[in-house]
């Protein structure tokens, strides 16, 4: 079975950079504390990296 990360925005994207705000969008997230599931993969790491001061991430 695959591991799955649970990805969830705690932070606003309001002034943030373009490109952060893309990943947060390409993460599925809208709303401050909504949280998404995806698999494990190294681009969905990448992305959670990019912005990791914005969301929080668990494994699932």
């Amino acid at each position: 079975m695959s591991k799955k990360l649970e990805i969830t925005l705690t932070r606003s994207v309001i002034g943030r950079p373009e490109p952060q705000r893309a990943t947060v969008k390409a993460l599925g997230l809208k709303k401050i504390r909504q949280t998404v599931v995806h698999e494990d993969t190294p681009a969905v790491r990448g992305m959670a990296n990019k912005v990791s001061h914005l969301v929080t991430v668990k494994e699932v």
